[in-house]
């Protein structure tokens, strides 16, 4: 299985390539991506602790820092209401916290529900940024450019309650989230599916999608079957990284549309 995936590593480096939010589903995009970003983090923090897949995961631990730091900045600045702008002032602190454990505290097992607590705050002011940022675009296809973008998170997320699980982190609470985010992540396939506004790059982008959701469900799965090892574990981070490479270029191309 593994030779048939790729790292996805160099494939999002060119991601954030604009040098500041062009319009307002340009800002949901990159808001959208702070989510996911906080969840890929713990996710590479884990696989490092797991000393799985340990160049790729420093690769995203390192790139996943650099780029939300890079947004957080184009956010704050283009943030047109005071609504906005405060949320981006808190999530500077939340960010600061989550960061500080990632890069200064010696990685141990003892330190992962601290992280895991740490990128939930980020993650929840992550999302309201998203939402304030929909309502102030006022377009249906922001409601997609949102719903597109919450799937690289929930590919993220998957994967890290996967690798908190293995390592007996809170298990039944990692499978429970597991099985909440995998609920959601299914449904928002058949939304972005269905949509009027899909164009064929964007269905055949979703073809590619639920190819790559089958590699990574199975790995999912098979925690609870048969537990975790280092090749199954390697599995799921590479599948998360692929997957994510695939929903991010649909909500590019969603974001991409001006109706």
């Amino acid at each position: 299985m593994k030779r048939r995936l790729f790292i996805a590593s160099t494939a999002l480096a060119a991601v954030g390539a604009r040098a500041q939010v062009a319009d307002l589903n340009d800002a949901i995009n990159k808001a959208g991506r702070q989510r996911m970003l906080s969840q890929r983090a713990s996710k590479a923090y884990l696989a490092l602790l797991h000393k799985v897949e340990t160049r790729s995961a420093q690769q995203v631990l390192d790139k996943s820092i650099a780029l939300f730091e890079k947004q957080l900045g184009e956010l704050k600045a283009f943030a047109p209401s005071p609504t906005i702008r405060d949320t981006y002032e808190a999530l500077d602190g939340a960010w600061g916290n989550f960061k500080r454990e990632l890069t200064t505290v010696t990685p141990g097992k003892d330190e992962v529900a601290k992280v895991v607590k740490l990128d939930a705050a980020v993650l929840a002011l992550a999302n309201q940024g998203t939402t304030q940022y929909e309502a102030a675009s006022g377009k249906p296809v922001g409601r997609l450019v949102n719903i597109a973008g919450r799937q690289r998170m929930l590919s993220q997320r998957m994967a890290k309650f996967y690798l908190a699980g293995a390592m007996q982190v809170d298990a039944a609470a990692s499978a429970a989230e597991i099985a909440k985010s995998r609920a959601e992540f299914l449904a928002a396939l058949e939304v972005l599916r269905g949509a009027p506004e899909a164009t064929a790059q964007i269905r055949q982008e979703l073809v590619l999608a639920d190819a790559q959701w089958m590699f990574f469900n199975r790995g999912l799965l098979r925690l609870e079957d048969a537990g975790a090892s280092p090749a199954l574990m390697s599995d799921v981070f590479v599948s998360s990284e692929n997957l994510l490479a695939i929903m991010d270029r649909v909500t590019g191309l969603y974001s991409d549309l001006k109706t």
